[in-house]
């Protein structure tokens, strides 16, 4: 194997050990619900349709999509978040497929799917014009791709940029994710290959009763990036402080008094 499959390998497996510490399907279920119904209802899913959830997560979008009666695949780098998704499934009595697969190189036929999603997943893996590639590649002409992805000016994108001073450096040819958040960058990464390309700047409101410090510990206990960071700091307690107190003040400055809003980019388009 080479030196460069072997750091896309150590690559992938600190990813999908990344995703998998904490509980990201708590942080799904309980800050953003919303979320998947929206994206479903935006890419027209309907009752036999072959759709793909990319970067699923414990199927935000991919439990909703198969409600409709749609023949869906769940796909993530983190197959850990799979039982939680199968719970979820169960308690609404919807059957789909849940399967291993990394976003930038996707274990799918070309054309395979009706409609191709993903909700503030896909955007995470480092790559993203492999992304991109893949998203269309595994979509029929004609089909339909829709993404929710996480603003770089929004909530989400300003929790990174306060978590990056702390972060360990990306790997080499890494974007980071807001930038999915983005049209022109969306615009670069799509080209000519699909048309009615539209994106739409919404926000959701995060549900919860937390102030500024017990959100702030919810993140560090739940959310993997999030989590990522404090470890990397772990035997530096002087960072530590200073991250505790810079990550305090976002959420205070964020806070509008009823909690917390965050940014999303609602992007659908047809394949060429």
């Amino acid at each position: 194997m080479t030196t460069t499959a072997n750091a896309d390998r150590e690559l992938k497996a600190r990813h999908r050990a990344l995703w998998a510490s904490g509980d990201y399907p708590a942080v799904a279920a309980e800050l953003i619900p919303q979320l998947g119904p929206v994206l479903v209802e935006a890419a027209g899913v309907r009752s036999g349709q072959r759709v793909l959830d990319v970067a699923a997560g414990s199927g935000n979008a991919a439990v909703p999509a198969a409600a409709t009666g749609a023949d869906v695949t769940a796909s993530d780098l983190t197959p850990e978040l799979f039982d939680a998704g199968r719970r979820i499934a169960a308690e609404q009595d919807v059957d789909l497929t849940w399967t291993e697969a990394d976003a930038e190189a996707l274990p799918f036929p070309d054309d395979g799917f009706d409609v191709v999603l993903s909700c503030v997943g896909a955007m995470f893996a480092p790559r993203h014009q492999a992304v991109a590639d893949e998203l269309v590649r595994v979509t029929r002409p004609g089909g339909t791709i829709g993404l929710i992805n996480w603003t770089p000016q929004g909530f989400i994108g300003n929790l990174f940029a306060t978590m990056a001073p702390y972060a360990p450096p990306p790997p080499p040819g890494a974007t980071p994710p807001p930038r999915w958040g983005d049209e022109e960058h969306v615009r670069g990464l799509f080209g000519d290959r699909v048309v009615d390309l539209e994106m739409r700047r919404r926000r959701v409101r995060m549900a919860n009763d937390l102030d500024p410090t017990g959100f702030r510990e919810y993140w560090k206990r739940n959310y993997g990036p999030t989590i990522a960071v404090y470890k990397f700091n772990a035997d530096r307690p002087e960072r530590i402080a200073d991250l505790d107190r810079d990550f305090l003040q976002f959420l205070t400055t964020w806070n509008d008094g009823n909690g917390w809003e965050a940014e999303y980019l609602l992007v659908t388009a047809r394949k060429r």
